[in-house]
């Protein structure tokens, strides 16, 4: 088994698996560490001899037996066994579910949203435990170090433990209360697929996919909330491009070089529908506009007007310097790169690829070509991820070569 093929069960099966053992033993730490060792003894055994029918089964079952293990080791472990129901049987792992809402890892992103947690500890925890993320992963996510990033998830997994905050979804009251960080969580899972910041790939199609299924979970579980609606329609709408943002070598292909007839039809029809639906509740927010804007992209050509009437709106409602940037980029398509230019370089992003890729643009259509490889290399220096990389690499060499 190649470790291609591990890694792709690794990150369709990690979150599944430390949500199970999440539940039945309610310990973070614990599931974490089993569900690890349960995979470094897959790599072994299924190098030799292939992957089993099921492989999350076998990740479940091997973590249990483990967890039971250490647990009978110690004698804090022996009496908490003991008073432990049986987890849920392994030939289960397919259908955890039992009633509407019963998804094991809904429940454990609302324990990670608990609001004993700040919100940035919310977000990066979830992150780590249901998508499988790496610390490096969401530490890029969230503009901060590596070493940052490790103390905030340990402080945050030794608040839970230490509050004995419950594995549970909320109920009545709580669930408002609680709803921001969940979709804050759930919009920075999607974002990691779709456009990953590491990889040989520009997306990771099995994050997006969790993503969406959470946000129709969470619509399903609070259908009057219009915050949830939107969500799912920026994320529905953004999916829908996909079959068009990478070409047939693997290139990126930008929105505006794309074919639109390859967006899938049926998910533009699908946000649009809740974006409409949220506009009708009369209750604007972040995710509501966010859709709004990329359902203006879905037209035949993009009105770009009224993007930037949107992106107003936006920093109205949530203030901050990546919406200004994007905003910007809307800004040189009505009022040219130079307009553009000055509201970029006002902006305190210089750790920010993007801030760096979009200036790079803005410049290489000024004409200012020395200043635009500066910034590419700039751009390039701060990209892990593949695809884009040569993208940028490509663009860059374009430019210099015009010196």
């Amino acid at each position: 088994m190649s470790k291609k093929e591990l890694d792709a069960i690794y990150r369709a099966e990690y979150g599944r698996a430390v949500s199970v053992l999440a539940r039945a033993y309610g310990d973070l730490d614990l599931a974490e560490d089993v569900v690890q060792d349960a995979f470094l003894a897959a790599a072994r055994r299924w190098a030799e001899h292939g992957p089993p029918p099921s492989p999350a089964g076998w990740i479940i079952t091997a973590a249990r037996n483990r967890a039971i293990d250490r647990l009978r080791r110690e004698a804090v472990g022996r009496e908490k066994l003991a008073r432990l129901h049986e987890p849920p049987a392994m030939a289960d792992t397919d259908s955890l579910a039992d009633d509407e809402y019963g998804d094991d890892r809904l429940r454990l992103i609302f324990t990670c949203c608990h609001p004993a947690l700040n919100l940035p500890a919310r977000v990066a925890l979830t992150l780590r435990l249901i998508g499988g993320l790496t610390t490096a992963e969401i530490a890029r996510a969230f503009l901060t170090s590596e070493a940052t990033m490790a103390q905030r998830l340990a402080r945050a997994k030794a608040k839970i433990r230490d509050a004995r905050i419950p594995y549970r979804i909320p109920e009545g009251g709580e669930l408002p209360e609680r709803l921001d960080a969940v979709l804050a969580t759930i919009y920075l899972i999607f974002n990691e697929g779709y456009a990953a910041t590491a990889g040989d790939a520009l997306t990771r199609d099995d994050l997006c996919a969790e993503a969406i299924r959470l946000g129709r979970l969470l619509v399903t579980l609070l259908p009057h909330e219009p915050e949830a609606a939107g969500l799912l329609a920026l994320m529905l709408l953004a999916e829908a491009r996909r079959p068009a943002r990478v070409g047939p070598d693997g290139e990126v292909v930008l929105l505006r070089d794309q074919d639109r007839s390859l967006w899938d039809r049926a998910l533009v029809a699908e946000g649009k529908h809740l974006v409409r639906a949220c506009l009708r509740a009369g209750r604007p927010g972040t995710y509501q506009i966010q859709a709004a804007i990329n359902a203006v992209h879905t037209a035949a050509e993009t009105d770009w007007a009224q993007v930037v009437a949107l992106y107003d709106q936006l920093l109205v409602v949530a203030p901050g310097p990546v919406a200004e940037l994007n905003r910007a980029v809307a800004v040189a398509e009505v009022d040219g790169p130079e307009a553009a230019l000055a509201l970029v370089d006002a902006l305190p992003l210089a750790d920010y690829q993007l801030f760096h890729a979009v200036r790079a643009d803005l410049l290489r259509r000024l004409g200012r070509n020395g200043e635009a490889v500066a910034a590419y290399d700039e751009a390039i220096s701060r990209t892990e991820n593949g695809p884009a990389r040569a993208f940028l690499h490509r663009q860059r060499d374009a430019v210099a070569a015009l010196e």
